[in-house]
């Protein structure tokens, strides 16, 4: 294998987290883009209101469950990973985030049989991806960079607003000198051509690209990015061989990342002042979309006295 080009990457300076930052995430600002007036409730308000389901208990077992998967083949062995019992771990985390959820929200989300369902439904996906991992990760072309590696550096036009995310799995493929940046998503069938072109949906890993960039001093340039999609369920009665991996790549090169970076820190612009702290005199008007997508899943859509739906815009 070929000298790795990244192992000094990480002696570059990085910021270190303070309380009195202001942080965002990627999904702050999906919210903002869909319905302002959700994210001010949540943030801005504190209406902030968290809870379960099972999708994400599924999706967060999975994302441990993968991970440890490949923790153990790249810095121990592909052997000491075949040997492991992924089954069990799933059904195990599984567990264990059903308790949390339990212990934090105490509100029934799910049954047995739903749970097992899924839990049928990754020992699928496990099995799958266990027979085809040389298509997919690659000892000889990759080396494991990092997991669940930290990105936090100020936006561009606010140094007092801290960028804040978690990459799933960053590799550097060592034969095309670049460095890959995995998310993992599980979906029911997969990403279907609306959602691919969902650019708010796919911008999250073209942001995260360039902050990797800023923080670490790699070249933008060479930095790939790939959503890595798991599918619980595969269409019925087709004529063709279906997997349960989708990979999609969003575009990402600078037109791309130019326009997303200007509506993210239009986003910035919008919602802090100068000195990080809320523009309570902004503007955050509440859209509900067309249809009233935006709040079909909204936690305020009931609530008229916080958001009037006179006053919800449909485009």
């Amino acid at each position: 294998m070929k000298k790795s080009l990244v192992s000094n990457i990480f002696s570059f300076p990085t910021y270190e987290e303070k309380k009195e930052h202001s942080k965002v995430s990627y999904s702050q600002y999906t919210m903002w883009a869909n319905c302002p007036k959700q994210w001010k409730l949540t943030y801005m308000d504190g209406h902030k209101k968290d809870e379960s389901s099972i999708h994400l208990i599924f999706g967060t077992a999975m994302h441990e469950v993968v991970q440890e998967w490949l923790n153990v083949i790249y810095n121990d062995s592909v052997k000491s990973a075949e040997e492991m019992d992924l089954n069990t771990m799933l059904r195990d985390t599984m567990a264990s985030e059903y308790k949390k959820a339990m212990a934090i929200y105490g509100v029934k989300f799910t049954s047995r049989e739903q749970m097992n369902e899924f839990y049928q439904d990754g020992v699928e996906i496990l099995n799958f991806l266990q027979k085809k991992r040389g298509e997919y990760f690659s000892t000889r072309h990759y080396k494991l960079v990092g997991i669940e590696l930290p990105i936090y550096h100020p936006t561009d036009t606010n140094e007092n607003v801290m960028m804040k995310g978690f990459l799933d799995l960053v590799f550097e493929d060592v034969t095309m000198n670049r460095i890959v940046i995995f998310d993992i998503k599980t979906s029911t069938n997969g990403w279907n051509k609306y959602q691919k072109a969902d650019k708010t949906k796919t911008a999250q890993l073209v942001l995260y690209k360039k902050f990797f960039s800023k923080q670490y001093g790699y070249p933008v340039d060479n930095i790939q990015v790939k959503y890595f999609i798991l599918k619980r369920k595969l269409y019925e009665e087709v004529m063709f061989a279906q997997s349960r991996i989708q990979e999609f790549e969003p575009a990402a090169g600078s037109v791309t990342l130019k326009q997303i970076s200007t509506n993210f820190e239009t986003f910035i612009k919008s919602a802090f002042n100068d000195d990080g702290s809320y523009r309570t005199d902004g503007t955050f008007p509440a859209m509900a979309g067309d249809k009233g997508k935006n709040c079909k899943y909204c936690p305020f859509k009931d609530n008229h006295d916080l958001c009037a739906k006179a006053e919800r815009h449909k485009v």
